[in-house]
């Protein structure tokens, strides 16, 4: 039997290309997102679901944790790529702004990640995976997207706790963390910077297969800094 991952923001760049891995790699994909514009190449695969869900409101993702337990019995991973960025230094980042960063980036990850780790503690196994950044982790780069730095900081705690939660048991949550990732928005708001020295959505992917994989068992509490050299 292939395992049965969840991949939330699969319609994004990051999304896609994971889906595509997954696929190719063997496992069975729940893929979710408001739309499927970019995964035609796996409309046909008798491993994909495409299903829609509001990320941001927990009593929808909560329902649709549980139907899709109940269909697949198990889950064994979820990919939470959903997020959002937005530039902002103290002065700019009121209640509104952080709020905004909090929900799109935390709240998104942690209402599926909640009914996804008791299920998988209750089977001894799962892996979840949580869309860190850089910024989180330098403040010299986050004090510039002040909201957005923050709600990625809460990621890497939120995996240390489910970690030592999980204690003993074969259930794991990681944070990969990249750099500026090669996509054509980014290309186009950085026209002069050298994409060469981004990291690729489909080595982003690479990393998150090798994390649901059986060469990744023995690994505890892993952050993932994919940086390239940018």
């Amino acid at each position: 039997m292939p395992k049965t991952i969840l991949i939330t923001g699969a319609n994004g760049n990051l999304g896609a290309a994971t889906v595509k891995k997954f696929l190719d790699k063997g496992y069975k994909v729940i893929a979710v997102d408001q739309s499927g514009t970019h995964l035609g190449f796996a409309a046909n695969n008798d491993n994909f679901e495409l299903k829609s869900v509001d990320a941001a409101n927990e009593q929808a993702v909560a329902t649709f944790v549980e139907e899709i337990i109940e269909l697949n019995g198990r889950i064994d991973g979820a990919l939470l790529l959903v997020g959002g960025f937005a530039m902002g230094d103290i002065k700019d980042s009121d209640a509104e702004a952080l709020r905004k960063m909090f929900t799109a980036n935390f709240e998104t990850a942690y209402f599926f990640a909640r009914p996804l780790f008791i299920h998988m503690l209750d089977n001894g196994y799962g892996r979840l995976a949580f869309m860190g950044a850089r910024p989180a982790l330098q403040p010299e780069q986050g004090k510039g997207a002040l909201g957005y730095a923050l709600s990625k900081s809460l990621l890497f705690e939120l995996a240390r706790l489910l970690n030592a939660t999980a204690a003993g048991k074969n259930v794991v949550a990681s944070v990969v963390a990249p750099s500026t990732i090669d996509t054509a928005i980014n290309r186009q708001s950085m026209p002069e910077a050298d994409p060469a020295a981004w990291v690729k959505p489909e080595e982003i992917a690479t990393l998150l297969e090798f994390i649901c994989s059986e060469e990744a068992n023995a690994l505890r509490e892993p952050v993932y800094k994919i940086y390239n050299n940018a």
